[in-house]
């Protein structure tokens, strides 16, 4: 993915791009380098309904442990098996080939973040 300002970002350091009533989902470059070598990845399944800000499944580095955090409500339609198969690509293609989850929207989506928003947060 080229032009990251087509994406909407949350404080919990995933990015989304929506397409209609879909999310995809994935954690931004800042937090897979915060991580360090991502060696393990789950992911809920599909059929899952997620609730925007609670934990959906965990990412394990050699540094430590994070938490994955469901944007927005809805209802998970596709997990990325790459991913789950070779957890290095949420390090070399965060916004790319490393995306985790597609959910469909259910609601109206959250207050999210602008790319330059997000990366004035991650500046402090």
């Amino acid at each position: 993915m080229s032009d990251l300002t087509t994406l909407q970002y949350t404080a919990e350091h995933e990015w989304l791009l929506i397409d209609g009533d879909t999310a995809t989902v994935g954690i931004t470059d800042y937090a897979a380098d915060k991580l360090g070598d991502v060696v393990y990845v789950d992911l809920p399944a599909v059929g899952t309904a997620v609730e925007a800000g609670k934990v959906v499944g965990e990412i394990e580095s050699t540094k430590s442990v994070g938490e994955l955090f469901a944007p927005v409500l809805g209802t998970v339609t596709e997990i990325n098996d790459a991913v789950v198969d070779s957890p290095d690509l949420v390090n070399s293609a965060p916004f790319g080939d490393g995306w985790l989850v597609k959910i469909t929207l259910s609601g109206d989506l959250p207050a999210l973040l602008s790319r330059d928003e997000y990366v004035a947060l991650t500046a402090e």
